[in-house]
Protein backbone atom coordinates (compact mmCIF):
# COMPACT_ATOMS: atom_id res chain seq x y z
CA UNK A 1 0.00 0.00 0.00
CA UNK A 2 2.95 2.68 0.51
CA UNK A 3 4.21 1.88 -2.63
CA UNK A 4 0.81 3.06 -4.33
CA UNK A 5 0.79 6.12 -2.20
CA UNK A 6 4.50 7.09 -3.21
CA UNK A 7 3.29 5.73 -6.99
CA UNK A 8 0.44 7.86 -6.83
CA UNK A 9 2.32 10.89 -5.19
CA UNK A 10 4.81 10.99 -8.02
CA UNK A 11 2.49 11.00 -10.78
CA UNK A 12 0.41 14.28 -9.27
CA UNK A 13 3.54 16.16 -8.74
CA UNK A 14 4.65 15.39 -12.56
CA UNK A 15 1.41 16.10 -13.58
CA UNK A 16 1.43 19.45 -11.87
CA UNK A 17 5.54 20.19 -13.20
CA UNK A 18 4.25 19.26 -16.79
CA UNK A 19 0.68 22.10 -16.24
CA UNK A 20 3.20 24.18 -14.88
CA UNK A 21 5.67 23.95 -17.77
CA UNK A 22 2.92 24.09 -20.68
CA UNK A 23 1.77 27.69 -18.68
CA UNK A 24 5.30 28.80 -19.56
CA UNK A 25 5.15 31.43 -22.27
CA UNK A 26 8.37 32.98 -23.22
CA UNK A 27 8.24 36.78 -23.61
CA UNK A 28 9.96 38.10 -26.91
CA UNK A 29 11.46 41.56 -25.58
CA UNK A 30 10.14 44.03 -27.66
CA UNK A 31 12.67 45.77 -30.55
CA UNK A 32 13.72 49.06 -29.02
CA UNK A 33 13.73 52.13 -31.81
CA UNK A 34 16.71 53.61 -33.29
CA UNK A 35 15.02 57.03 -32.82
CA UNK A 36 12.12 58.15 -31.10
CA UNK A 37 9.99 61.56 -32.35
CA UNK A 38 7.29 63.27 -30.09
CA UNK A 39 5.85 65.83 -31.38
CA UNK A 40 2.39 68.44 -30.73
CA UNK A 41 0.57 71.40 -31.57
CA UNK A 42 -2.23 73.78 -29.72
CA UNK A 43 -1.40 74.42 -26.24
CA UNK A 44 -2.43 77.04 -23.91
CA UNK A 45 0.19 78.04 -21.89
CA UNK A 46 -2.67 79.00 -19.14
CA UNK A 47 -4.28 75.17 -19.50
CA UNK A 48 -3.33 72.39 -17.78
CA UNK A 49 -1.22 70.17 -20.14
CA UNK A 50 -1.19 66.22 -18.88
CA UNK A 51 1.26 64.67 -21.25
CA UNK A 52 4.38 66.37 -20.13
CA UNK A 53 5.55 63.27 -18.29
CA UNK A 54 3.75 60.90 -20.16
CA UNK A 55 6.23 62.43 -23.19
CA UNK A 56 8.86 62.62 -20.99
CA UNK A 57 8.49 58.72 -20.15
CA UNK A 58 8.58 58.04 -24.19
CA UNK A 59 12.81 58.84 -23.94
CA UNK A 60 12.01 60.86 -27.09
CA UNK A 61 14.88 61.93 -29.04
CA UNK A 62 13.28 65.07 -29.99
CA UNK A 63 10.42 66.98 -29.26
CA UNK A 64 9.01 69.32 -32.51
CA UNK A 65 6.53 71.51 -31.58
CA UNK A 66 3.74 71.78 -34.55
CA UNK A 67 2.52 75.09 -34.21
CA UNK A 68 0.14 76.96 -31.72
CA UNK A 69 2.50 77.11 -28.83
CA UNK A 70 0.85 79.45 -27.11
CA UNK A 71 -2.49 81.31 -28.13
CA UNK A 72 -1.32 85.08 -28.28
CA UNK A 73 -3.47 86.58 -31.63
CA UNK A 74 -1.73 90.12 -30.38
CA UNK A 75 0.01 92.41 -32.58
CA UNK A 76 1.98 93.66 -29.66
CA UNK A 77 5.05 92.24 -29.17
CA UNK A 78 5.79 92.44 -25.83
CA UNK A 79 2.05 91.08 -24.71
CA UNK A 80 3.84 87.99 -27.23
CA UNK A 81 6.77 87.91 -25.60
CA UNK A 82 5.16 87.57 -21.81
CA UNK A 83 2.71 84.59 -23.02
CA UNK A 84 6.04 82.79 -24.26
CA UNK A 85 7.61 83.38 -20.83
CA UNK A 86 4.53 81.66 -19.45
CA UNK A 87 5.17 78.80 -21.10
CA UNK A 88 8.50 78.38 -20.02
CA UNK A 89 7.40 78.04 -16.08
CA UNK A 90 5.28 75.32 -16.75
CA UNK A 91 7.24 72.65 -15.00
CA UNK A 92 6.58 69.82 -16.82
CA UNK A 93 7.49 71.68 -20.12
CA UNK A 94 10.56 72.97 -18.01
CA UNK A 95 11.47 69.37 -17.09
CA UNK A 96 11.56 68.35 -21.22
CA UNK A 97 13.11 71.15 -22.12
CA UNK A 98 15.81 70.50 -19.83
CA UNK A 99 16.48 66.63 -21.29
CA UNK A 100 15.19 66.63 -24.54
CA UNK A 101 16.07 69.52 -27.80
CA UNK A 102 13.23 71.29 -28.85
CA UNK A 103 12.51 72.46 -32.23
CA UNK A 104 9.51 73.27 -34.09
CA UNK A 105 7.38 75.67 -36.16
CA UNK A 106 4.70 78.81 -35.56
CA UNK A 107 1.05 78.63 -36.36
CA UNK A 108 -1.79 81.09 -36.50
CA UNK A 109 -1.88 81.37 -32.87
CA UNK A 110 1.06 81.69 -31.94
CA UNK A 111 2.62 83.86 -35.00
CA UNK A 112 -0.65 87.06 -33.79
CA UNK A 113 -3.41 86.47 -36.00
CA UNK A 114 -6.14 83.74 -36.32
CA UNK A 115 -5.94 82.78 -39.87
CA UNK A 116 -3.28 85.10 -40.92
CA UNK A 117 -0.72 84.86 -43.65
CA UNK A 118 1.79 86.91 -45.75
CA UNK A 119 -0.10 90.59 -44.79
CA UNK A 120 0.20 89.98 -41.05
CA UNK A 121 2.01 93.59 -40.25
CA UNK A 122 4.57 92.27 -37.26
CA UNK A 123 5.20 89.34 -38.36
CA UNK A 124 9.11 90.03 -38.88
CA UNK A 125 8.88 91.14 -34.88
CA UNK A 126 6.63 88.14 -34.60
CA UNK A 127 9.40 85.98 -36.21
CA UNK A 128 12.26 87.26 -33.66
CA UNK A 129 10.52 86.34 -30.42
CA UNK A 130 9.45 83.02 -31.89
CA UNK A 131 13.43 82.55 -31.95
CA UNK A 132 13.77 84.20 -28.61
CA UNK A 133 11.78 81.38 -27.00
CA UNK A 134 13.17 78.47 -29.04
CA UNK A 135 16.89 79.65 -27.73
CA UNK A 136 18.16 80.46 -31.39
CA UNK A 137 21.24 81.97 -30.92
CA UNK A 138 21.26 85.92 -32.20
CA UNK A 139 23.87 85.11 -34.74
CA UNK A 140 21.99 82.29 -36.34
CA UNK A 141 21.52 83.13 -40.16
CA UNK A 142 17.78 82.49 -38.85
CA UNK A 143 17.57 85.61 -37.52
CA UNK A 144 18.11 87.20 -41.04
CA UNK A 145 16.34 85.20 -43.52
CA UNK A 146 12.28 86.27 -43.78
CA UNK A 147 10.24 83.06 -42.07
CA UNK A 148 10.96 80.96 -39.27
CA UNK A 149 11.55 77.45 -41.39
CA UNK A 150 14.49 75.56 -40.73
CA UNK A 151 16.60 71.73 -40.45
CA UNK A 152 17.59 70.16 -38.24
CA UNK A 153 19.90 66.38 -38.75
CA UNK A 154 20.54 64.08 -36.42
CA UNK A 155 23.00 60.82 -36.13
CA UNK A 156 22.80 57.54 -34.65
CA UNK A 157 24.28 54.57 -34.30
CA UNK A 158 21.51 53.16 -37.14
CA UNK A 159 21.77 56.28 -39.45
CA UNK A 160 20.37 59.60 -39.99
CA UNK A 161 16.94 61.47 -39.51
CA UNK A 162 16.02 64.74 -40.93
CA UNK A 163 13.60 67.24 -39.64
CA UNK A 164 12.50 69.52 -42.08
CA UNK A 165 10.12 72.68 -40.11
CA UNK A 166 8.28 74.56 -42.98
CA UNK A 167 6.64 78.15 -42.30
CA UNK A 168 3.15 78.07 -43.72
CA UNK A 169 2.48 81.88 -42.18
CA UNK A 170 5.35 84.51 -43.40
CA UNK A 171 4.88 83.83 -46.79
CA UNK A 172 1.29 82.31 -47.25
CA UNK A 173 -1.47 83.98 -49.46
CA UNK A 174 -5.00 85.20 -48.74
CA UNK A 175 -6.99 82.28 -48.18
CA UNK A 176 -10.57 82.40 -50.31
CA UNK A 177 -13.45 82.61 -48.49
CA UNK A 178 -16.27 80.32 -49.89
CA UNK A 179 -19.20 82.44 -49.65
CA UNK A 180 -21.59 79.21 -51.41
CA UNK A 181 -21.29 77.06 -49.02
CA UNK A 182 -20.56 76.40 -44.98
CA UNK A 183 -17.30 75.78 -45.39
CA UNK A 184 -14.88 78.91 -44.13
CA UNK A 185 -12.37 78.95 -47.28
CA UNK A 186 -12.29 77.30 -51.05
CA UNK A 187 -9.65 76.31 -52.98
CA UNK A 188 -7.56 78.48 -55.41
CA UNK A 189 -6.22 77.68 -59.03
CA UNK A 190 -4.30 81.04 -59.31
CA UNK A 191 -0.74 79.59 -60.41
CA UNK A 192 0.86 82.98 -58.48
CA UNK A 193 -1.15 82.06 -54.85
CA UNK A 194 1.58 80.11 -52.50
CA UNK A 195 1.55 78.46 -49.28
CA UNK A 196 5.83 78.39 -48.82
CA UNK A 197 7.05 81.40 -51.20
CA UNK A 198 9.63 81.18 -53.56
CA UNK A 199 12.68 81.84 -51.07
CA UNK A 200 11.44 78.92 -48.96
CA UNK A 201 10.57 76.61 -51.61
CA UNK A 202 13.61 76.90 -53.06
CA UNK A 203 15.27 75.62 -50.08
CA UNK A 204 12.76 72.54 -49.34
CA UNK A 205 13.89 71.32 -52.79
CA UNK A 206 17.95 71.90 -52.10
CA UNK A 207 17.21 70.32 -48.46
CA UNK A 208 15.43 67.42 -50.22
CA UNK A 209 17.66 66.86 -52.76
CA UNK A 210 20.64 66.82 -50.75
CA UNK A 211 19.38 64.86 -48.02
CA UNK A 212 21.60 61.72 -47.62
CA UNK A 213 19.49 60.82 -44.28
CA UNK A 214 17.01 57.26 -43.99
CA UNK A 215 14.28 59.38 -42.76
CA UNK A 216 12.90 62.63 -43.62
CA UNK A 217 10.43 64.42 -41.76
CA UNK A 218 8.61 67.40 -42.84
CA UNK A 219 6.76 69.19 -40.10
CA UNK A 220 3.89 71.69 -41.36
CA UNK A 221 1.59 73.56 -39.26
CA UNK A 222 -1.55 72.72 -41.36
CA UNK A 223 -2.34 69.56 -42.85
CA UNK A 224 -1.56 68.53 -46.48
CA UNK A 225 -3.71 65.72 -47.36
CA UNK A 226 -6.71 66.60 -45.83
CA UNK A 227 -8.16 69.11 -47.46
CA UNK A 228 -11.35 68.54 -48.17
CA UNK A 229 -13.07 70.23 -44.59
CA UNK A 230 -13.06 73.79 -45.64
CA UNK A 231 -10.78 75.11 -42.99
CA UNK A 232 -7.09 75.89 -43.17
CA UNK A 233 -5.27 73.51 -45.20
CA UNK A 234 -2.94 73.11 -48.14
CA UNK A 235 -5.64 71.22 -50.05
CA UNK A 236 -6.63 75.20 -50.51
CA UNK A 237 -4.09 75.60 -52.45
CA UNK A 238 -4.09 72.12 -54.76
CA UNK A 239 -1.27 73.65 -57.43
CA UNK A 240 0.85 73.80 -54.29
CA UNK A 241 -0.34 70.54 -52.61
CA UNK A 242 1.22 68.85 -56.15
CA UNK A 243 4.32 70.73 -56.38
CA UNK A 244 4.99 69.14 -53.08
CA UNK A 245 4.90 65.55 -53.39
CA UNK A 246 6.30 66.03 -57.22
CA UNK A 247 9.39 67.43 -55.39
CA UNK A 248 9.22 64.96 -52.83
CA UNK A 249 9.36 62.13 -55.12
CA UNK A 250 11.86 63.64 -57.74
CA UNK A 251 14.15 64.00 -55.08
CA UNK A 252 14.76 60.45 -54.23
CA UNK A 253 14.89 61.38 -50.44
CA UNK A 254 13.96 58.56 -48.09
CA UNK A 255 11.47 57.78 -45.98
CA UNK A 256 9.41 61.39 -46.23
CA UNK A 257 6.77 61.72 -43.78
CA UNK A 258 4.62 64.83 -43.15
CA UNK A 259 3.71 65.80 -39.32
CA UNK A 260 0.82 68.55 -39.01
CA UNK A 261 -1.30 70.02 -36.78
CA UNK A 262 -3.84 72.98 -35.66
CA UNK A 263 -6.80 70.77 -36.22
CA UNK A 264 -7.92 70.20 -33.01
CA UNK A 265 -8.35 66.19 -33.53
CA UNK A 266 -5.38 63.98 -34.67
CA UNK A 267 -5.57 61.42 -37.61
CA UNK A 268 -3.65 59.37 -40.19
CA UNK A 269 -3.52 60.59 -43.72
CA UNK A 270 -2.36 58.24 -46.60
CA UNK A 271 -1.99 58.05 -50.39
CA UNK A 272 0.19 57.19 -53.24
CA UNK A 273 2.18 59.55 -55.03
CA UNK A 274 3.09 58.75 -58.80
CA UNK A 275 7.44 58.18 -59.06
CA UNK A 276 7.45 57.88 -54.57
CA UNK A 277 8.08 54.23 -53.97
CA UNK A 278 6.21 54.12 -50.50
CA UNK A 279 3.17 55.93 -49.43
CA UNK A 280 3.01 59.65 -48.50
CA UNK A 281 1.97 59.87 -44.42
CA UNK A 282 0.05 62.92 -43.37
CA UNK A 283 0.20 62.35 -39.33
CA UNK A 284 -1.82 64.85 -37.61
CA UNK A 285 -1.32 65.35 -34.22
CA UNK A 286 -3.76 68.31 -32.67
CA UNK A 287 -4.40 69.54 -30.06
CA UNK A 288 -2.05 69.27 -26.21
CA UNK A 289 -4.82 71.61 -23.98
CA UNK A 290 -7.85 71.45 -25.49
CA UNK A 291 -9.20 69.46 -28.77
CA UNK A 292 -12.47 69.64 -30.87
CA UNK A 293 -14.35 67.26 -28.36
CA UNK A 294 -17.96 68.14 -30.27
CA UNK A 295 -16.43 66.87 -33.64
CA UNK A 296 -19.01 64.72 -35.55
CA UNK A 297 -17.27 63.88 -38.40
CA UNK A 298 -16.03 65.72 -41.86
CA UNK A 299 -14.78 64.04 -45.39
CA UNK A 300 -11.14 62.81 -45.71
CA UNK A 301 -10.59 60.90 -48.86
CA UNK A 302 -6.87 59.57 -47.67
CA UNK A 303 -7.99 58.92 -43.84
CA UNK A 304 -6.89 55.80 -42.23
CA UNK A 305 -8.80 54.82 -39.60
CA UNK A 306 -10.60 57.13 -37.08
CA UNK A 307 -10.27 60.85 -35.84
CA UNK A 308 -9.54 61.29 -32.25
CA UNK A 309 -11.23 64.02 -31.15
CA UNK A 310 -9.83 63.63 -27.76
CA UNK A 311 -6.78 65.52 -26.49
CA UNK A 312 -3.46 63.78 -27.44
CA UNK A 313 -0.39 63.78 -29.03
CA UNK A 314 1.84 62.10 -31.37
CA UNK A 315 4.93 59.10 -30.93
CA UNK A 316 6.48 58.32 -34.13
CA UNK A 317 9.34 55.22 -33.53
CA UNK A 318 11.38 54.93 -36.55
CA UNK A 319 13.68 51.38 -37.34
CA UNK A 320 16.42 52.97 -39.11
CA UNK A 321 17.54 49.49 -40.51
CA UNK A 322 14.10 47.50 -41.10
CA UNK A 323 13.27 50.90 -42.92
CA UNK A 324 9.75 50.82 -40.85
CA UNK A 325 7.74 53.55 -39.00
CA UNK A 326 5.52 53.23 -35.85
CA UNK A 327 2.90 56.00 -35.81
CA UNK A 328 0.85 56.33 -32.37
CA UNK A 329 -1.77 58.87 -31.26
CA UNK A 330 -1.05 59.07 -27.90
CA UNK A 331 -3.52 60.24 -24.68
CA UNK A 332 -2.38 60.27 -20.71
CA UNK A 333 -0.95 57.66 -18.75
CA UNK A 334 0.40 55.77 -22.23
CA UNK A 335 -2.47 55.36 -23.67
CA UNK A 336 -2.53 54.55 -27.30
CA UNK A 337 -5.83 55.96 -29.42
CA UNK A 338 -4.74 54.54 -32.38
CA UNK A 339 -1.73 53.19 -34.03
CA UNK A 340 -0.59 53.12 -37.76
CA UNK A 341 2.81 51.14 -39.23
CA UNK A 342 4.31 51.94 -42.16
CA UNK A 343 7.69 50.38 -44.30
CA UNK A 344 9.88 52.73 -46.59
Amino acid sequence: MKQLYTLFAALVLFSACKKKEEKTVEVQEKATPDFVVAFGSCNMSQEPNPFWDNILAEDPDVWIWGGDIVYADTDDVERLRSIYAMQDTVAGYAELRSQVPIIGTWDDHDFGVNDGGSDFAIKEESQQVFLDFMNVPKDSERRNQEGVYASHDYEVPAGKIKVIVLDTRYFRSELIKDEDSNKRYKPTMDSTATVLGKAQWHWLENELNGSDADFNLIMSSIQVLSGEHGFETWGNFPLEVEKLENMIAQSKARGVIILSGDRHISEFSRTDVAGLSYPLVDFTSSGLTHSYSSFSGEPNQYRVGEVVSDKSYGIINLNIEGKRAEFKIMGDNGTVFQELKQSY
